[in-house]
């Protein structure tokens, strides 16, 4: 068989495959949910039935955190666009509903404040090293994700039953582990600058 012959009706598979695609769409997608989950949060009385739409927006959007990263390497689908944008929307999503919480007088400012900090922080430093590598999120920044995810919507929705004192350990171990793997980063970044 000839090597003209040998390659025909085979699709080769991109090096680099187009940040034009589902799982980055995904991203996008769950970025700009984040002001219609402001806004419902803002519109809608809390302790109310309705206080359910934001919550429910919320969940939506950070359940699809898992999906846009299983497609992408499932299908060879991971661009530097996505491992980019991915942390960016989680950032924005969960930064969201710390602003909302505070706001509403559920937790203190100063908690909020030391989240966007860390979430800040590593997101401006994620930018400026983007020409020489991309940073990744790790196992621990996915942890961290994870349990915002949780306690986000868990001290927004109605009160069902759930005692306060459970939320507040929750809380605060939200806290400390977004804490943690934020200085895992910084010093992750403080070993590699010393070895080159």
């Amino acid at each position: 068989m000839s090597k003209s012959s040998a390659g025909k009706g085979d699709q080769p598979k991109a090096e680099h495959p187009s940040p034009y695609n589902l799982p980055n769409a995904i991203t996008v997608a769950r970025i700009l949910l984040v002001p219609l989950f402001v806004w419902l949060e803002l519109h809608f009385p809390q302790g109310s039935l309705s206080g359910w739409w934001g919550v429910g927006v919320f969940v939506l959007a950070i359940s699809t955190d898992g999906v846009d990263g299983a497609i992408a390497r499932r299908q060879g689908l991971v661009t530097n666009l996505g491992k980019i944008l991915d942390p960016i929307a989680d950032k924005a999503l969960t930064g969201a509903g710390f602003f909302l919480l505070s706001w509403l007088g559920y937790i203190p400012w100063w908690v909020t404040v030391l989240v966007l900090i860390r979430e800040i922080g590593i997101t401006v430093y994620r930018l400026v090293v983007v020409r020489r590598r991309v940073i990744a999120a790790s196992s621990g920044g996915k942890l961290k994700t994870t349990l915002q995810g949780i306690v986000i919507p868990l001290l927004l929705a109605p009160d069902f039953g759930i005692p306060w004192q459970f939320k507040a350990v929750l809380l605060w171990a939200t806290v400390a582990v977004t804490v943690f793997t934020g200085l895992q980063y910084v010093w992750a970044e403080v070993k590699l600058n010393r070895g080159r």
